[in-house]
């Protein structure tokens, strides 16, 4: 196990109440004086892309959408993002319940005796304007621990080209044309492996845990993992936190996006969406920023050497903003990608430059060295073999499951 720990700062309890629309609903309910809001299940939203909007239309329908959280709870509210919709967004009704493990095997099944339906500000209807973000009243749930849970959304208006979402879903989302939110199953369901407008579930937390915001991209958005199995590394630490006593209350929220870098990509650019997709997650006292790859792997060779200074400077700001939140930060390093499309050695001396600089930093409170537990020990520009997706970049469920063992878990002791 490669790990290094540096610093012994105190990390308070953070609700980050940074939510935008959030911020003037997060305290209606009473049972809120007596604990505090953590996320146990997160997405980094964005405008989805034509190829990914939904196979049907999603106004008049029902969209059944299923989650992994990581920590449970008594009470509960949902998340809902309009942020980079262009109009109006009618939520009609919204229930929540427990699923019944079918996965794609099934047809959308849920424990109709958990089904609860989802209210905005007393009442089933909210229409959430372009740009906003808002959550649910919180609600009596009885929320087990890593549990898969579906969100039945039955829409009034919604654009059919502008929504806010999270392509890399991995799980299996189900339509119909009608209002079927609360039925046993969603029988002849148009069926589609991305989320739509849920953006995160918080829990009332009545301990001192807390959550650790894992920033990324693909390889933390689980490319290579299998389709509803909850298999990528941030689903494998929370199953090794929750195992453990004194972690067992710690959630993590994976803020992974498919394609994303710290300055391009996919999705808002790392730089542009860190204070949204840490400090928004209520509780967030940890954060593991693992990101850079696609940065490294877009540059030219001649422009590869200067990207490590900008890398490094974007990484040192990340931890200044984290530390003045008060919230932990752990460097990981880039792990290889050897015998991809990444490949060059440009590329190669780009990431030896920021792996360097990850280990031997003095400002990270933590290294978490991917690269060391997943390199081939003969070709360590490569991943090892067993590791290996097939295209030399992702990783399989082998992998992120040796991504997620080499964490030590007293980075989270609380």
């Amino acid at each position: 196990m490669e790990f290094k720990y540096r610093n012994s700062r105190f990390v308070a309890s953070s609700s980050a109440g940074f939510f935008l629309a959030l911020a003037l609903c997060c305290m209606t309910h009473g049972a809120a004086a007596t604990g505090h809001w953590l996320t146990t299940w997160g997405c980094g939203p964005q405008l989805i892309e034509p190829r990914n909007l939904p196979p049907k239309p999603l106004a008049n329908g029902t969209l059944r959408q299923f989650v992994h959280v990581t920590v449970g709870g008594k009470h509960l509210r949902v998340r809902l993002s309009n942020a980079y919709g262009t109009s109006p967004v009618t939520i009609n009704s919204a229930h929540i319940a427990l699923s019944t493990g079918a996965g794609s095997a099934g047809n959308g099944d849920i424990n109709t005796a958990t089904d609860k339906a989802l209210l905005f500000g007393g009442a089933p209807l909210i229409t959430i304007p372009p740009g906003a973000v808002v959550p649910s009243d919180p609600l009596d749930f009885d929320l087990p621990s890593l549990t898969d849970v579906a969100v039945s959304i039955f829409f009034g208006n919604i654009s059919d080209t502008t929504i806010s979402g999270h392509p890399g879903s991995r799980t299996t989302s189900f339509i119909l044309p009608s209002n079927v939110v609360a039925a046993a199953c969603m029988a002849g369901a148009a069926r589609t492996a991305h989320w739509y407008i849920i953006s995160g579930i918080d829990v009332l937390a009545d301990t001192e845990g807390g959550a650790v915001v894992t920033l990324g991209d693909s390889i933390t958005d689980g490319r290579g993992s299998t389709t509803d199995g909850n298999d990528r590394w941030p689903d494998d630490l929370a199953r090794r936190l929750n195992s453990n006593p004194r972690t067992a209350e710690v959630a993590v929220v994976n803020m992974g996006i498919g394609g994303n870098g710290i300055f391009a990509g996919l999705g808002p650019a790392a730089v542009a969406r860190f204070d949204r997709d840490v400090f928004s997650q209520s509780g967030a006292r940890w954060l593991i920023v693992f990101e850079g790859v696609n940065d490294i792997g877009g540059a030219s060779a001649s422009g590869s050497a200067a990207l490590t200074t900008k890398l490094i400077k974007a990484y040192t700001q990340f931890i200044a903003k984290a530390h003045a939140r008060n919230i932990l930060a752990y460097g990981a390093t880039i792990t290889p990608f050897g015998g991809s499309s990444y490949f060059s050695a440009a590329h190669e001396a780009a990431r030896q430059t920021v792996n360097t600089w990850i280990r031997t930093n003095n400002l990270y409170d933590g290294v978490i060295d991917f690269d060391a537990a997943v390199r081939d020990s003969t070709a360590l520009t490569n991943l090892l073999p067993a590791y290996n997706s097939g295209d030399g970049l992702h990783l399989n469920p082998t992998g992120y499951r040796a991504m997620a063992d080499t964490i030590n878990l007293t980075l989270f002791n609380h």
